[in-house]
């Protein structure tokens, strides 16, 4: 492969990468998984190109059959008017394409010019589509505020509850037999139901797709932090890179930087924040300080960066600001100041 590729954005003119992306090329061809291995960054490069066509993919929505036939009329019309540019008149669609001769060159009555013509509607039209897709989902959205849980019943009767400073979209209307769909940007636990039809629900995040029927488990999106703990039934996680993973009751996974992984991890510590309670088995200071930040939207500096590697054990109320940094002040060897929405931490002078 003799073409560079310095940026994320160099892929996406690409065409044998977005054969590959699109998975016509998967399987058949292992190009682009022999050249993700032959450097470093290279699948981090890979991995931001294919972010920034899932988005885009993402935010697909499907024109009403009415608007999109009435745009192929309108196209037929605008390429058969260009049949009879003199009169301006349409002629009849898959009528024979007659030649006229200029001296001694033939002037194309359906040929090149006309096809020119006709390629650029299609190109502007191709356009309006790319703009359109990318424009922001017409849907729903839940989002919890900083230090606030939100439960809420979604349109299938399925259940869901979110921790603090998460959102969720999902589109209106969603109708059995038909996959129901929601976007996380957070962290939420889902209690889905089964339909008649057994429509798929599916959960998507960064890196990868949570598909399932019906069944009961959690989900992190947040700050290229993802993983999936399953607490009853069966999931399949389907990431944007590398193969299908079954899970089972008690398995839990995360996207690792380059692949999802199955990892032990105590269930409780990753369920408690349903009960306003934070675990912290031996967890590092500046790991601490960073979900703070992350549920109740403050800036949390250490005063000294050495103490960021000092660990932490033990349960902490997490429904108020002021309690959580009360009982973190109480359960070790620091002092916390704050002072509207900074927080520093320091070691403690006794």
């Amino acid at each position: 492969m003799s073409k560079e590729f310095r940026e994320p954005e160099d892929f996406l003119s690409d065409e044998s990468f977005l054969s590959w992306y699109f998975e016509s090329g998967r399987g058949k061809d292992d190009t682009w998984e022999s050249w993700m291995a032959g450097g470093p960054g290279r699948r981090e490069l890979i991995e931001q190109a294919v972010a920034i066509l899932d988005e885009t993919r993402m935010r697909e929505r499907p024109l009403p059959a009415a608007q999109v036939q009435r745009a192929e009329a309108a196209l037929l019309q605008r390429i058969e008017a260009l049949d009879n540019p003199e009169t301006g008149k349409t002629g009849r669609i898959g009528h024979v394409a007659q030649r006229r001769t200029l001296g001694n060159r033939t002037r194309p009555g359906w040929g090149q010019g006309r096809w020119m013509a006709a390629a650029a509607v299609f190109v502007l039209l191709g356009a309006a589509l790319i703009v359109y897709r990318m424009l922001p989902v017409r849907g729903e959205q839940l989002a919890s505020g900083y230090g606030e849980l939100l439960s809420q019943q979604l349109p299938d009767g399925s259940e869901v509850m979110m921790n603090a400073n998460s959102r969720l979209h999902y589109f209106r209307n969603w109708q059995d037999g038909v996959d129901r769909e929601v976007w996380i940007d957070g962290e939420a636990f889902f209690h889905v139901r089964k339909t008649p039809m057994k429509s798929r629900f599916i959960v998507h995040t960064d890196r990868f797709d949570v598909v399932v029927t019906g069944t009961q488990f959690n989900v992190v999106n947040r700050n290229g932090k993802e993983n999936v703990l399953l607490q009853e039934g069966s999931v399949i996680v389907h990431p944007r890179i590398g193969e299908d993973l079954h899970m089972v009751p008690g398995d839990f996974v995360q996207w690792d930087g380059t692949a999802l992984k199955k990892t032990g991890v105590r269930l409780d510590s990753l369920t408690a924040w349903q009960q306003h309670q934070l675990v912290f088995d031996k967890t590092p200071l500046h790991k601490v300080a960073a979900i703070i930040e992350e549920q109740y939207g403050v800036r949390v500096t250490l005063q000294d960066p050495s103490i960021g590697d000092s660990t932490i054990t033990g349960m902490l109320p997490n429904n108020n600001l002021n309690v959580l940094l009360q009982a973190l002040e109480t359960t070790s060897d620091f002092d916390v100041l704050r002072e509207g929405g900074n927080i520093t931490i320091k070691a403690s002078a006794h």
